[in-house]
Formats: structure tokens, C-alpha cells, sequence
């Protein structure tokens, strides 16, 4: 069973939400502050972690950057409707993904169900061979990464995002295909997820020896991880 922490002070709404995801199949826990949503994340309980960005005391921003530093677990925001500062702030941070306030139970569930499934492929969906591109080294099933010998940290999303490009090394995959096969859902007008996304990967990857970077922009296109 997929164990959700909801973290909100919103102690109706998190009723509501826990009483949702239950008759869907999850197990959700609620606290209600950002000190106890940091403790409980670390925690090692939990599949994945719903966060309120607008917590008081210690903000959901905040509460990400501390979970970041520690752990990988995966962390979907809630965000003021409109609001596009601290989405791209939280997706900076590491964040897989986030959600509007207000929204229906059932995008948070879609939402939740696309991460677990990137996170926890269904056995007949996992690589069990690496993928090589150059100094990049993916295991899917294990979801790890080895980038010049080195581990390479990546947030779920990440992980998937990086996947989808290496398996077409040195050819352009579009931002609507990027989201479609490693986010699970299409790209709509003005989303900025996979660029902040590749925006963090090129970071974790550096620059190459030309000072380029490894994932390149083709405008009006999408994105290229040069192979070598």
C-alpha cells in the first residue's frame, strides 16, 4: 500500500483528502506543521509526501529544501492557484511536482498514481539492462544513476526525465514526449516543469569541456542529450 504524508495546516481539508485517498487505495497520515512534516518525511515511512507551501512558522518551501538535503523521497507541493514564484522555486528545490489550490482529490490522486508508477515500474515494465550513453550510466529498475563513475542524486522526476533522453542520445526528443513517456501526463500551455527540471539535471551534470552544457535546448523543439 502507498503511504501518503499529507503535511497542511488545514485540518479540514487534510480530513477531506485523507478520507479521498483512503477509498482510493492509500494509506494518508496528516500532521500540521512544517517541523512535524520534516520529521515525519525523514522518517522512512512514507512512499511520497504532500506538501503546503503556505505553512506557517516553517514554510513548505523550507520544509522541501530541509527533505532535499536528506532524502529523495518524492514531494508534490501545493500551490496557490496562479502562484508560478514558489512552484518554480519548489521544482528547483527538487520538488516531482505540484498541485493548485484549490483542486479536486482526483488530480491529487492522478498526480500521486503518475510519480508511484515512475517510482515503482510494474515488473514487466522494468529495464533490467543499463543504458549507456557516454559517461552516463542508468539502471531503470534500480533507479540509479552513475554520472563520470560517480553516484548522481536525482529527484524521481529527474530520473525519469534523464531516461527518456538517454534512450535517444543525440537525437532532440520534444517537451510534449518528454512529458507524455516521463511524466505520464501531456504538456499544457505554459508549463515550466521539464525546463526546471533539466534546468537542475544540467546543474547536477555540469558543464562539458567546451563550457556547454550536456543537455542542450533546440528551440522550438526540445531537448538533446549530446552522446559521448
Amino acid at each position: 500500500m502507498i503511504r501518503v504524508l499529507l503535511v497542511d495546516d488545514d485540518q479540514e481539508l487534510t480530513a477531506l483528502l485523507s478520507e479521498y485517498l483512503e477509498r482510493e487505495g492509500f494509506a494518508a497520515t496528516a500532521v500540521h506543521s512544517g517541523e512535524e512534516g520534516e520529521v515525519q518525511a525523514l522518517s522512512s515511512r512514507y512512499s511520497i509526501v504532500v506538501l503546503d507551501v503556505m505553512l506557517p512558522r516553517l514554510s513548505g518551501i523550507e520544509v522541501l529544501r530541509r527533505i532535499r538535503a536528506r532524502s529523495q523521497v518524492p514531494v508534490v507541493l501545493l500551490t496557490a492557484r496562479g502562484d508560478n514564484i514558489d512552484r518554480i522555486t519548489g521544482l528547483e528545490l527538487g520538488a516531482d511536482d505540484y498541485v493548485p489550490k484549490p483542486s479536486s482529490p482526483g488530480e491529487l490522486v492522478a498526480r500521486l498514481r503518475a510519480i508511484m508508477r515512475r517510482v515503482n515500474p510494474a515488473p514487466d515494465q522494468t529495464a533490467t539492462e543499463a543504458i549507456k550513453t557516454g559517461q552516463l550510466v542508468l539502471w531503470p529498475g534500480k533507479r540509479q544513476a552513475l554520472w563520470q563513475g560517480n553516484e548522481l542524486g536525482l529527484t524521481s522526476t529527474e530520473f525519469s526525465l534523464l531516461e527518456e533522453l538517454a534512450r535517444c542520445a543525440g537525437q532532440v526528443v520534444s517537451k510534449q514526449d518528454l512529458s507524455l513517456n516521463a511524466l505520464g501526463c501531456p504538456l499544457t500551455r505554459y508549463d515550466r516543469r521539464i525546463d526546471v527540471h533539466i534546468s537542475s539535471i544540467r546543474q547536477k551534470l555540469g558543464p562539458r569541456p567546451d563550457a556547454k552544457a550536456w543537455i542542450q535546448s533546440v528551440r522550438g523543439l526540445g531537448y538533446l542529450l549530446i552522446a559521448e
